[in-house]
């Protein structure tokens, strides 16, 4: 649990008016609240986001308008409160909400991936309309529809690009039903492709940064990576190099030293006495952990993968995957591995491995 503990004196805010006083009342009490999330980024994510919340109150002219910002950021503050207690619901909502998984940052990470620099321009369906210009599936966001890593939903095939499944087959002229019932509306095709490409790109959960992998050398480049985007070639993401994947990865990322002292260890040594360093850095609380790792099921992680091609020319392809540290519904019941051998479990180990072998050479005599 995060923090248990509750304010007396911080009782459920209703807004019945959107006076001046009620606003401020709700910035400080929101910015109260926010300083008891667990994590740095958290709390300065939430910090800009209420901050752009109230100017946007401030900035609303209709009143109707105003009251439903109002209503809308005391439903997040709701949210946030029900986090700082425990709430695992409210809290994965919290985290879906500061890495892009809903909200306006999902909007920011996808937008870059509506077009295709490198791809001409398609030519109109309606010869007269500019704007009857088909969507365009650029080489990132194909590799995120056709994966079931990154998605809602089952993945699309690459068919589903060209002609939309809910694109009539009247739409294509040499199909039968064109011949029997003639040429499909060319606007209605154009709404169809429009909606099917907006109502699948919002099933995908965006990656934060694309990760540069060399398939000759197998080295792996993640996080403070810009020079090495640009240098393959390739556009990074709006959270490319700031670390942020890196960060939840630290986390949750299993121990690789000693364990680190409990609370009461620590309250029973000595002043004098350091704690024993630990190869790891991740978050103390297993409750904590456990969020992290549910949402690194739900941050896939976009790689390209560079190869040289036979012609000498150097050439790459985007895949999707998942953290080995992420946990999925397929994953939650998987046995767990434990993260550091003690001399006892090696012991019991060497002693299992004795009898297997005594039990193994009876069988074979």
């Amino acid at each position: 649990m995060v923090n248990a503990k509750t304010h007396s004196h911080d009782e459920p805010i209703v807004f019945m008016t959107n006076s001046h006083a009620t606003i401020i009342s709700l910035y400080r009490t929101y910015i109260r609240r926010i300083r008891q999330l667990p994590l740095p980024y958290l709390r300065q994510f939430f910090r800009v986001k209420v901050a752009d919340d109230i100017h946007a109150i401030i900035r609303a002219k209709d009143d109707n308008l105003r009251n439903h910002k109002l209503k809308r950021v005391s439903q997040d503050f709701r949210k946030i409160e029900a986090a700082i207690n425990g709430n695992t619901k409210a809290f994965a909502h919290v985290l879906d909400l500061a890495y892009g998984r809903k909200g306006k940052l999902k909007w920011e990470l996808m937008k870059p991936l509506f077009s295709d620099p490198n791809a001409p321009i398609p030519p109109r369906i309606i010869p007269a309309v500019e704007k009857s210009r088909p969507p365009v599936y650029s080489p990132e966001l194909k590799a995120l529809l056709t994966s079931n890593l990154s998605r809602k939903n089952k993945p699309l095939t690459p068919k589903s690009f060209s002609f939309p499944p809910t694109l009539p087959l009247r739409a294509d002229p040499n199909s039968e039903d064109a011949r029997l019932l003639g040429p499909f509306s060319k606007r209605r095709e154009v709404n169809i492709r429009w909606r099917y490409f907006t109502s699948e790109w919002k099933k995908i959960r965006p990656p934060l940064e694309i990760v540069l992998e060399d398939t000759s050398t197998g080295e792996v480049l993640r996080g403070n990576a810009d020079a090495d985007v640009a240098r393959a070639g390739i556009r990074g993401l709006s959270m490319q190099g700031q670390g942020v994947f890196d960060d939840i990865e630290a986390i949750v990322n299993p121990l690789s030293g000693p364990r680190p002292p409990t609370r009461k260890e620590r309250r029973n040594s000595d002043a004098d006495t350091q704690p024993p360093q630990t190869a790891a850095l991740r978050h103390p609380s297993r409750w904590l952990r456990r969020r992290y790792q549910e949402l690194l099921g739900r941050l896939p992680i976009l790689t390209y993968s560079q190869f040289t091609a036979k012609g000498g020319n150097i050439s790459g392809r985007y895949s999707v995957s998942l953290s080995p540290n992420a946990l999925t519904p397929l994953r939650l019941f998987l046995p767990q591995v434990a993260e550091v051998a003690t001399v006892e479990d090696q012991c019991w180990l060497k002693l299992a491995q004795e009898k297997e072998g005594i039990k193994s050479a009876e069988r074979n005599p």
